[in-house]
C-alpha cells in the first residue's frame, strides 16, 4: 500500500525519533530527493548524499592502512562526516548498486558502523530506490527479504496536491496553471514504451527552469516565443504534453483561472463565453478536481454567482459535477443549499428555476 508525501512528513519523524534507517520506494522523477532534502530541512540536518549505483566497494568501505602491527580502513570522507556531525546520510539508488554494495551497506543499516566507524548518534539513514511493485520497468537488481528487513520501507505515490502544493512556491505561474488545469500531463503513470519521451513531475521542473532562465514565459515575449517553448517542451515531457501545452501558452493571456472565478468572483472574465466556453471551463473544474475539497464560505459564495451567471444547460452540468465529487462533494452540496447569491436569491431557489424555468425571487 502506497501513501503520498504528506502522509510520509507526519509519519517519517515518529522513524527517525528512534533512528531507524527509511527507504523510500516509488516511480522515478516523482520527488523522492525532494521529499528527503525537505525531511532534512525540517530536521536543521545537513544532507550527506551519495548515489550507490556509482560506488565501488572501497568507495563504501574505504582504503586499508598499515596502522603498527595492525590493518585498518581509513572510512570516505562522507562517512567520516557523517560519524563526526550529525547528518542526513542520503543513500539514492541502492537497488542499482553492485551486490558488493550493498552487501556493506548491511552492517550499515543493521548497526549504523562501517569497519567499526560508528555513525554520529544523530545522523539518520535515507535511501531510494525505484523497485517494489513498479520495478519490471526499471534496471534494478531486486531487494531480497533479508536486504528489506534492515530497512522501514515506505511506498510513496504522491497526489497531484503534493506536487501542486510543493510547486506554488518553486514553479512559475505558467507550468503551474497549466498542470493544475491539465492534470493528465503532469506524469505518465502507465506501461512506458522504449526510447519515448514522458512527463514526470521532474521533468516538468526541469522545464520550467530552463524557460524560466531563457525568459520565454513573460508576458513580453511568450507569443514570439512560441515555436522555442514547443521544441523545448518536446524534449523535456513529450510530444503530447508539448502540443497541449504550446495551445495553452498561445492563449494564456485570454485564459480565465479556476481562481478568478471561485476566489476572486471576477464575473466580467466571463460575460462573453458562449455555452461551449462555460461548459469548457466547468470540465476543467471538474479535471482539476475543483469540488473534491471543502469550499470556503468565500468560495461558496463566488460559486453561487456564478451559476446564475450561466446558461442553465451548464449550470446543471456544473451541479451534478459538485454532487459526484464523493463525501467533500455532498458536503459542497449543503453549504450551496444554504447560500444565496449577492442580490439575496437563495440558491435552493436558483435550483428551481433551473428545473422549472420559474423566474427566482429575492428575499
Amino acid at each position: 500500500m502506497s501513501i503520498d508525501f504528506a502522509t510520509f512528513t507526519k509519519v517519517a519523524p515518529l522513524v527517525t525519533a528512534v533512528k531507524k534507517p527509511v527507504l523510500l520506494r516509488g516511480r522515478h522523477g516523482i520527488g523522492k530527493s525532494c521529499v528527503v532534502y525537505q525531511t532534512a530541512a525540517d530536521l536543521g540536518l545537513p544532507v550527506v548524499e551519495r548515489r550507490a549505483s556509482q560506488m565501488t566497494e572501497g568507495d563504501l568501505v574505504g582504503l586499508p592502512i598499515i596502522d603498527g602491527e595492525c590493518t585498518r580502513f581509513n572510512p570516505p570522507d562522507w562517512f567520516h562526516r557523517a560519524c563526526n556531525e550529525p547528518v542526513v546520510l542520503f543513500l539514492d539508488e541502492v537497488d542499482r548498486a553492485t551486490i558488493e554494495v550493498r552487501q556493506g551497506i548491511f552492517e550499515l543499516t543493521d548497526s549504523r558502523k562501517l569497519n567499526g566507524h560508528v555513525l554520529h548518534a544523530d545522523t539518520l539513514i535515507f535511501a531510494a530506490v525505484n523497485g517494489g511493485e513498479h520495478g519490471e520497468q526499471y534496471q534494478v537488481g531486486e531487494m531480497d527479504p533479508a536486504e528489506l528487513d534492515r530497512w522501514t520501507v515506505f511506498d510513496v505515490e504522491p497526489t497531484i496536491e503534493d506536487w501542486l502544493t510543493w510547486a506554488k512556491e518553486n514553479i512559475g505561474d505558467v507550468i503551474w496553471n497549466f498542470i493544475n488545469q491539465n492534470r493528465n500531463h503532469l506524469e505518465h503513470t502507465g506501461e512506458f514504451e522504449p526510447n519515448k519521451v514522458y512527463p514526470s513531475r521532474r521533468s516538468w521542473d526541469r522545464l520550467n527552469e530552463c524557460l524560466e532562465t531563457a525568459g520565454f514565459l513573460t508576458e513580453e515575449n511568450r507569443m514570439n516565443s512560441l515555436p522555442m517553448i514547443y521544441e523545448l517542451t518536446t524534449a523535456f515531457v513529450g510530444f503530447e504534453a508539448a502540443v497541449t501545452f504550446r495551445d495553452f501558452c498561445e492563449k494564456y493571456e485570454n485564459q480565465v483561472l479556476i481562481e478568478d472565478i471561485l476566489d476572486k468572483g471576477q464575473l466580467e472574465k466571463v460575460k462573453d463565453f458562449s455555452i461551449n466556453d462555460h461548459s469548457a471551463f466547468v470540465e476543467k473544474m471538474e479535471s482539476a478536481e475543483t469540488f473534491t475539497e471543502v469550499l470556503t464560505d468565500n468560495q461558496i459564495q463566488n460559486l453561487v454567482n456564478y451559476f446564475v451567471a450561466i446558461p442553465s444547460e451548464v449550470a446543471m452540468k456544473l451541479f451534478t459535477i459538485i454532487g459526484n465529487s464523493g463525501e467533500i462533494g455532498q458536503e459542497n452540496v449543503i453549504k450551496l443549499h444554504a447560500s444565496k447569491t449577492t442580490d439575496g436569491i437563495k440558491f435552493v431557489d436558483v435550483l428551481v428555476e433551473l428545473l422549472t424555468g420559474a423566474k427566482p425571487k429575492n428575499d
